[in-house]
C-alpha cells in the first residue's frame, strides 16, 4: 500500500535519531489521512473513520497504519538497546563519558545542557523499560525491589512490600551451597505468588546477569515488538484517564443534583 510504503516510511531515517515532537507527528497523520481520504493535496473530504481507528491492527477492526508518534518512540528505543547489548562501540562509549559516566544507561536521567539526540534517545530508554527484564544469572546485578525480573505480563517485579528486609539483590536469594534458590529464605521473604515464579526460575550462578525483552521467546529486542507494547501502553494510560472523567463528571453530576 503506498500509504505505507511511500508515506510513512520517508520519516523513518529521522524518527531513529530524533524524537520528533508529538506536534509534528500528529502533522504527519493529518496528511497522510487526508491523503487516504481524497486521494487529492488540495481536497477536504469527509474522514468517515477517526486515525485512531484506522492505526488499529486489521484483526482490531483497523487498517494497521502506523501511529507515527509511537513508531518513532519504538525506534529510538532500538538505540537505547543498542547501548545496553554493545557498551563497547564508540557511539556507547562517547555517549557514557559525557552523560552517565556511572555506566547504565538505565538509569541515566535528563538535565539540563544535554543534546536533542541524548534527550531523545532517553525517550526511548522509557520505552525499553516497559518491556525489558532482567535473565537472572548470579545476580549479583539485579535489584530485588527495584529491577524488573520476574517474568509475568502486568508488572516484573515483586508484588510484595518490602517493608524493612534487608536483602538488596537477587544473588543474596541464592542458596551457597546448593546455588540454587535458598527456598526457606524465598518463603519467608515474598508473598506465595512471587514464590511461585522465583522457584520457577533457573539458577546460573556462573553467569552475568543480562537485560532481555520480555515479549520475545529468545529475549531479543525488535521495534515491531517494543511498538505494540507502547501502543499498549498508551491505550492502557488513556483508558484509565478516560474512566478518571467519566467519574469525575458523575461526582459533579451528583453534587449539582443536590
Amino acid at each position: 500500500m503506498l500509504i505505507k510504503a511511500v508515506a510513512q516510511a520517508i520519516p523513518t531515517f529521522a524518527m531513529g535519531c530524533f524524537d520528533i515532537t508529538k506536534d509534528i507527528c500528529d502533522q504527519i497523520s493529518k496528511l497522510i489521512g487526508k491523503f487516504w481520504w481524497s486521494s487529492q493535496d488540495r481536497e477536504n473530504k469527509m474522514h468517515w473513520v477517526s486515525w485512531e481507528k484506522l492505526t488499529l491492527p486489521k484483526s482490531q477492526g483497523g487498517l494497521g497504519f502506523r501511529d507515527i508518534h509511537t513508531f518513532n518512540l519504538a525506534m529510538l528505543a532500538k538505540q537505547a538497546w543498542r547501548l545496553v547489548h554493545d557498551p563497547t562501540s564508540l557511539c556507547a562509549q562517547v555517549l557514557r563519558a559525557k552523560y552517565f559516566p556511572h555506566g547504565d544507561v538505565l538509569k541515566a536521567s535528563s538535565r539540563g545542557g544535554i543534546s536533542y539526540t541524548w534527550r531523545s534517545i532517553l525517550q526511548g530508554v522509557k520505552v525499553l523499560k516497559n518491556g525489558m527484564i532482567w535473565r537472572v544469572g548470579n545476580g549479583s546485578s539485579v535489584k530485588i525491589w527495584e529491577d524488573p525480573w520476574l517474568p509475568r505480563e502486568w508488572t516484573r517485579r515483586p508484588i510484595t512490600p518490602r517493608r524493612g528486609c534487608l536483602l538488596n539483590t537477587v544473588g543474596e536469594l541464592f542458596d551457597p551451597v546448593t546455588e540454587g534458590w535458598d527456598e526457606p529464605l524465598v518463603r519467608q521473604t515474598f508473598f506465595e505468588e512471587d514464590v511461585r515464579l522465583i522457584l520457577s526460575l533457573p539458577t546460573h550462578p556462573e553467569l552475568d546477569d543480562v537485560v532481555a525483552w520480555h515479549y520475545d521467546p529468545k529475549g531479543m529486542f525488535t521495534v515491531r515488538s517494543a511498538y505494540k507494547v507502547q501502543r499498549g501502553h498508551d491505550q492502557r494510560l488513556s483508558g484509565a484517564a478516560q474512566e478518571r472523567d467519566g467519574f469525575g463528571y458523575e461526582m459533579r453530576g451528583l453534587q449539582q443534583a443536590r
